[in-house]
């Protein structure tokens, strides 16, 4: 009988685990079901809170949108653009270009050499020297009068500065020589 009530009371140990372990797989199940709404619900709130900022916005604009048709009319004047306003190419656009006007700048235009060159040494602009030149000894007198931009201090012609910028300066001689960049001849 000890034996019987030994195997009974093993029998009903192992029962009574099994219970115990099945409610514990139920109970494990129930909160990660419950933690999984809870995620789904925190989705949902930040969703839905993205989506009341979006409306937030967009009421915001519309009603902006009446005090902006408002300006419109009596400030501004703006209209939509008509389907004939529309340009198909660019020579239609350059038809609509006023010609230049007299005295006006050329466009300024940029070349590129094909063959490589050296560049032109530095000139100050002050003394039409190159950089590094020692300055003379005895500097000039001042002029008592402004030279003009054609003639210099001492009366002589020079070009103005605008027809220097266009020139290349020869360093070969004493003193800078200015000629056209286009006919420098080597």
């Amino acid at each position: 009988m000890i034996v019987g009530g030994s195997r009974l009371r093993q029998i009903g140990w192992a029962a009574a685990l099994g219970v115990v372990f099945a409610l514990f797989v139920a109970l494990t199940f129930r909160v990660n079901a419950v933690k999984s709404e809870v995620v789904r619900a925190e989705r949902q709130i930040v969703a839905l809170k993205r989506e009341t900022m979006r409306l937030e916005t967009e009421f915001e604009t519309r009603a902006n949108q009446q005090q902006l048709a408002n300006w419109n009319a009596v400030d501004f004047g703006y209209v939509a653009p008509r389907a004939d306003q529309y340009l198909e190419n660019e020579r239609q656009l350059a038809s609509l270009s006023e010609p230049v006007a007299p005295g006006a700048p050329a466009p300024i235009r940029v070349a590129r050499s094909a063959e490589p060159q050296e560049y032109p040494a530095l000139v100050s602009p002050l003394t039409g020297r190159p950089v590094g030149e020692d300055a003379d000894p005895q500097p000039e007198k001042a002029p008592t009068a402004r030279p003009t931009l054609a003639n210099d201090a001492r009366g002589e012609d020079r070009p103005s500065l605008a027809e220097r910028l266009g020139m290349q300066v020869d360093l070969r001689s004493t003193s800078p020589d200015f000629t056209p960049a286009a006919k420098v001849s080597e």
